[in-house]
């Protein structure tokens, strides 16, 4: 007559998750119980980013664990390291002994631009200063001048081949007199006029 051994999962993991927020990516991961579990290695992988595409797994950070528990257990870190790109994550357990257990991964977007925008500017009126936003989702040559209610060009503040991404720049008119002005966004076939009033 044969016996059956049922062997314990040293961890059960209940679920994995990747979410963006304005520090970063957080990662959050739930289980259910653990054995022997010494903690797990965060491992990131770039798909795509603006420096590099297609990269090898990469341990970023290691998680004490719990030990050995039959208590739900919760765990969590954010990744500050990232640019804008597709990334993904994954988690390996390891044992007190050194055996580990690798997870399945999990995918996320972080910071990626898909359409063109230029945003009112901040505050409106403004004095003596204001901030303008603008995103690109194609590198290209972008040009955001500043004009005024005759359309003479009275300023420039952005000339150069940009990175898709998002922006924001300040702008401080000292030499110009209180009133209505316009800027004005270019970039590839996008064009963008938003009007904005000067008070001094």
């Amino acid at each position: 007559m044969g016996i059956l051994v049922y062997t314990a999962i040293p961890v059960e993991l209940v679920s994995f998750t990747a979410d963006v927020i304005s520090e970063g990516v957080s990662l959050k991961w739930n289980t259910a119980s653990e054995l022997n579990n010494r903690g797990f290695e965060v491992e990131r992988k770039i798909i795509s980013n603006r420096s590099s595409v297609i990269s090898s797994w990469e341990r970023i950070e290691f998680v004490k664990g719990r030990g050995t528990t039959s208590e739900p257990q919760s765990y969590s870190y954010t990744d500050k390291n990232v640019n804008s790109g597709i990334y993904q994550y994954r988690l390996k357990q390891i044992d007190f002994d050194g055996s580990f257990r690798i997870y399945d991964p999990v995918k996320v977007e972080y910071g990626i631009v898909k359409n063109y925008s230029l945003e009112q500017n901040y505050p409106n009126p403004f004095n003596p200063e204001t901030l303008i936003k603008y995103t690109i989702p194609v590198s290209g040559r972008t040009v955001l001048k500043i004009y005024n209610v005759l359309g003479k060009e009275v300023g420039t503040l952005v000339n150069e081949l940009k990175e898709a991404g998002s922006y924001e720049i300040k702008f401080n008119p000292e030499e110009l007199s209180s009133g209505i002005y316009f800027y004005r966004l270019e970039s590839g076939e996008y064009s963008k006029t938003r009007k904005m009033i000067l008070l001094q």
